[in-house]
């Protein structure tokens, strides 16, 4: 169960049929025998860099059988190599049933408009995503985006069978129908998906859960025998990394386990994936626990957190199960990076 907030679960619209059939329903007749495909993108991009794009599609057109890739501005940046982690604005829309799948131009720090007037300088909510890999976003949605450079407006485009995969016919979207995706790229990571941290472990403070933490392996959590959940938030840097400092808005690339604290057991580990998982932190992207006890952190720290249920899951069941309503979440995070 990765720490993400039920919010930010890319494509989560598709788990939910009723929302599409009306909207992805069209005519079965195409009305022409024509092969011919179209030579670039079908969708029109306006709108500058940094600034939302405005997206126009006409009316029964129809993307090509090959993905399309067409970079709207270039930016000044690094170039993406396959398996970077981005830090990415990004608008997807489902072209003919006229449905949009995200749009992070709509989203503010801690989720609302009034917030963020409190604090105009407050971080806006975007995606962390792996280029190649499935990760926040399906892999062909991020694939093409390699070669690009930090900085760029990028245009994607493919058949949703293709971008999407067969979540989404299931709900009932048409397999040909098109997808189009515009990327913004504001930073891209190197990070080794396999790093770990390095250096001595300290002794666990009084009252915290045991960690043991082989190379390349989930840690091992040992709960304190009769010992109830803290109420507040405990944590404790078990090694201290000489990395940057972690500030909210970035993206923060993590190895983890976690534990539920009433249970001892284990629901979730990046290493069992073999992979680290990048989140943005300190804009309620992931749980509340993780933004306050990681931002100011820094990259080479692993830290161990206790969360209580109010800033955890709270009173909803998680991880298909796994995690019961009310628990108590026990993470031992790796820093490996930022973006």
């Amino acid at each position: 169960m990765i720490p993400i907030t039920r919010a930010r679960r890319v494509l989560a619209v598709l788990a939910v049929p009723a929302l599409l059939v009306t909207a992805a329903c069209g005519s079965e007749d195409s009305g022409s025998e024509s092969t011919e495909e179209p030579a670039g993108p079908v969708a029109t991009v306006e709108g500058e860099s940094g600034q939302p794009p405005e997206i126009t599609v006409e009316k029964g057109a129809e993307v090509g059988s090959e993905s399309v890739v067409e970079v709207l501005s270039e930016g000044d940046g690094a170039e993406v190599k396959d398996g970077d982690f981005l830090r990415v604005d990004v608008v997807g829309r489902i072209m003919d049933a006229d449905m949009e799948l995200l749009n992070t131009w709509n989203s503010t720090a801690q989720g609302t408009e009034e917030e963020a007037e409190e604090d105009a300088d407050a971080p806006r909510t975007q995606f962390v995503v792996q280029v190649g890999a499935a990760s926040a976003m399906p892999e062909a949605a991020t694939a093409p985006l390699v070669g690009a450079k930090v900085g760029s407006r990028v245009q994607v485009e493919g058949r949703v069978e293709e971008m999407l995969g067969p979540a989404a016919e299931q709900a009932g979207v048409a397999a040909d129908d098109g997808v189009v995706w515009v990327f913004d790229i504001a930073g891209a990571s190197s990070t080794d998906p396999m790093a770990q941290v390095e250096g001595e472990q300290a002794a666990v403070e009084e009252g915290l859960p045991e960690v043991e933490a082989p190379a390349a392996e989930a840690a091992t959590v040992t709960i304190p025998e009769g010992e109830d959940p803290p109420a507040e938030l405990q944590e404790q840097v078990l090694i201290e990394g000489d990395g940057p400092e972690v500030t909210a808005g970035q993206g923060l690339i993590a190895q983890y386990t976690g534990i539920v604290w009433e249970s001892g057991e284990k629901f979730d580990s990046s290493w069992d994936r073999q992979a680290a998982s990048g989140f943005q932190i300190g804009t309620g992207s992931v749980v509340e626990g993780w933004d306050q006890g990681l931002v100011g952190k820094n990259v080479g720290d692993r830290v161990l957190l206790v969360i209580p249920p109010e800033l955890g899951y709270g009173d909803q069941e998680a991880g298909n199960g796994t995690i019961p309503a009310n628990s108590t979440l026990v993470f031992v995070v790796d820093i490996v990076g930022v973006v």
